[in-house]
């Protein structure tokens, strides 16, 4: 008789999004004329930019002959992605890299939900709440996080909350942690941390020997000074940090699939003898086990996005949706509601009105104006009484949604 594996039972019946859409779906069937517009989900609506495209076309016309077609790549990626992304996103920072130090991936999700694999099930682990759900469902599924309780809340784990009195930002543990989930631009939120905050998490982990998950996939959305868009930025994190990030929204990779892990070779973790090892090798054995990598076209494809015509194309593309989460953040404050985030990031968080729970806020809004976004419940405890709303939409549906919340909610 085949057993499960019993932690899965402990997770809610769906993932948030799948949720979202079995709602949505059965909204429709009975009501197929609604006009539903979706600012839910953190799905692109720009198509990818066309220096990516012609360099892809280019990468398969090669495939498709003998002289410069490739079988199996390297599993953590070609060096000319690798190098390409230290020259553009790092060197220009003061963070120094080597190319052996940055992991090509399919994307955040998965390399935030694999890392996990890395380190023991006795391991403490800090999330933030609200919170990306992906950080704390794979650490049930590893057995790390016991049994929730009623808030769905796991005992195992340490909370961080979010709330407005501190701004929506975490305060630093009130006891020893060994693992710290961040990700700043924040998702949900759209909040970010200042170069002196982080700092403060990364002295602390260096202090009680922990590691920091950074999950950086929306830097490329920051506006402001003195916001870090690395980890590495900050003195000493190279000792206690591993960073995530994504072509995903900044290219439209979406559907395409590109991302990396940043695992500097200082970075240690322990046995239980006290031995160190290298996280940076136990990746590497961990992807070249389990992954086959990333295809070469779509890894020139996100070389591409570094050419001077990629970074025009880019640029336009988050201009255009930063301007979309302008316009969502300000039509709501006029609406009347408390908004957080919009400003470096696409997310836009609000206060639910009077009270109302942020499942019923969905139905109301879904119901009574026909739009989509993500209740904070699903987010985490503290995400109760809040809603997202993601500025990834096209300009018309933005622009019409701002439009019903204000007239008609």
């Amino acid at each position: 008789m085949a057993q499960v594996n019993e932690d899965y039972l402990k997770l809610p019946g769906s993932y948030l999004f799948s949720e979202i859409a079995r709602r949505v779906n059965q909204f429709k069937e009975e009501n197929p004329m609604a006009d539903i517009i979706r600012l839910g989900i953190g799905d692109v609506t720009r198509p990818l930019p066309t220096a990516v495209v012609e360099a892809m076309k280019k990468a398969v016309d090669e495939m498709g002959q003998a002289e410069t077609f490739r079988g199996y790549g390297p599993e953590q990626g070609y060096e000319f992605l690798s190098q390409t992304i230290i020259d553009n996103d790092f060197t220009p920072r003061g963070v120094k890299l080597s190319p052996d130090e940055v992991f090509i991936s399919d994307g955040a999700k998965s390399d935030t939900a694999n890392f996990q694999e890395l380190f023991g099930v006795n391991n403490t682990i800090a999330v933030t709440d609200p919170v990306y759900p992906v950080y704390v469902d794979t650490n049930v599924m590893a057995g790390r996080t016991g049994f929730p309780n009623e808030l769905g809340q796991f005992e195992k784990l340490v909370y961080l909350p979010c709330t407005e009195e501190n701004g929506m930002k975490p305060i630093l543990p009130q006891t020893h942690v060994d693992m710290i989930y961040l990700c700043f631009p924040n998702n949900p939120s759209g909040v970010t941390l200042s170069k002196e905050e982080l700092k403060q998490w990364v002295d602390y982990a260096r202090e009680n020997q922990s590691i920091i998950l950074f999950d950086a996939a929306y830097e490329s959305f920051i506006r402001e000074e003195n916001v870090p868009h690395s980890i590495f930025e900050i003195e000493g994190a190279r000792e206690v940090a591993v960073e995530f990030r994504s072509f995903s929204k900044t290219a439209g990779f979406t559907g395409t699939r590109c991302g990396y892990t940043v695992v500097p070779k200082e970075v240690k973790v322990y046995d239980a003898k006290g031995e160190d090892h290298s996280l940076n090798s136990l990746w590497l054995r961990r992807q070249t086990t389990k992954f086959n990598g990333v295809s070469y076209p779509v890894q020139v494809a996100a070389a591409a996005v570094y050419t001077e015509e990629g970074q025009k194309q880019v640029k336009e593309t988050i201009d255009y949706y930063m301007e979309n989460a302008r316009i969502i953040r300000e039509g709501l404050e006029q609406a009347g509601y408390k908004v957080f985030g919009g400003i470096n990031a696409p997310y836009i968080w609000m206060k639910t009105p009077d009270n109302m729970g942020s499942w019923e806020f969905f139905d109301k809004l879904m119901k009574e104006v026909n739009i989509v976004g993500t209740p904070g419940a699903g987010f985490g405890a503290n995400g109760e009484g809040y809603f997202r709303l993601t500025a990834f939409g096209t300009r018309e549906n933005t622009v019409r949604a701002i439009e019903r919340i204000k007239t008609k909610m």
